[in-house]
């Protein structure tokens, strides 16, 4: 069976792209602008086309492919920032990131951003998305629902085209103990929340690390993934840059990555839920 294509915006050190890639899919594109973290891209995925700036791609240079992920810049919608929302001149750049998926149309495409998305901007990501096409799901998933010894959590969007009403991820109805994802259509039902729901049919191979240091930590996917459990309840192995070491080289450009970057578990894990239903369309 042919693999299944994913094209990573805002691509930082690649972790959609590992996510993505452990599950069998071929990564096509990468688009980051910064050199440090193009180095990492160009270590790991040296035959693949690489782009700058996500303001210069489309589909006059970008491949179409089934699967478009990324985490666009959290500058103006986190706590710690202005909170200028999607206006402000970092996280502005999801218009590019919606212009992208209205060109290509991809299978699905997966967004990544900081919970206080859910209050400065989640109507216009969803409505947007509406305007050319497509419903949205989102959910809440901590870095602590794949075992590890820290929160970090992240609102995690999924949106498919809406003529696709047929995929079976929207049949699945999961109870969300209140709490409504809803997106485009108002039906707090769909990929978004499926996937994230530990009783889910689409979570196989999800632990559900719901209170830290509480849970038992599943082995994720054939076991080739950090997120196991040892005797401490931490992943075996995590970045040790240090935040005040000296002689580390490029300690600040790796701290800048690492605090950017996504967990590739979760990206994991959704790859694994969507990959039936975008091979479905390729058989």
């Amino acid at each position: 069976m042919i693999a299944p294509t994913v094209g990573s915006l805002f691509a930082g050190i690649g972790g959609f792209d590992l996510g993505f890639e452990r599950e069998g899919y071929e990564v096509r594109w990468q688009v980051e602008i910064d050199e440090y973290c193009q180095k990492v891209l160009a270590r790991h995925w040296p035959h693949v086309p690489r782009y700058d700036d996500v303001r210069d791609c489309g589909l006059h240079n970008l491949e179409p492919v089934d699967v478009i992920t990324g985490g666009f810049p959290c500058q103006d919608l986190s706590c710690a920032g202005r909170q200028e929302g999607l206006d402000g001149e970092r996280s502005a750049l999801w218009w590019d990131y919606h212009r992208i998926i209205s060109e290509l149309r991809p299978r699905f495409a997966v967004v990544e951003n900081v919970p206080n998305l859910l209050n400065w901007g989640i109507d216009r990501v969803c409505g947007s998305l509406a305007e050319i096409g497509y419903d949205a799901e989102w959910h809440v998933i901590s870095a602590a629902d794949m075992g590890a010894p820290h929160l970090r959590k992240r609102v995690w969007l999924c949106t498919w085209p809406m003529a696709h009403t047929s995929c079976p991820l929207l049949e699945e109805r999961i109870d969300n103990g209140g709490e409504d994802k809803r997106g485009s259509h108002g039906q707090p039902t769909g990929p978004g929340q499926t996937m994230a729901d530990s009783s889910s049919v689409f979570s196989d191979g999800c632990n559900d690390y719901v209170e830290y240091g509480k849970s038992e930590v599943s082995e994720f996917g054939n076991g080739d993934s950090s997120a196991r459990r040892g005797d401490s309840h931490r992943w075996e192995t995590e970045p040790d840059v240090g935040r005040v070491a000296y002689g580390v080289p490029d300690r600040v450009d790796r701290l800048k990555g690492l605090g950017n970057a996504i967990v590739p578990q979760i990206a994991q894990q959704i790859a694994r839920t969507l990959k039936p239903h975008v091979e479905t369309v390729l058989a």
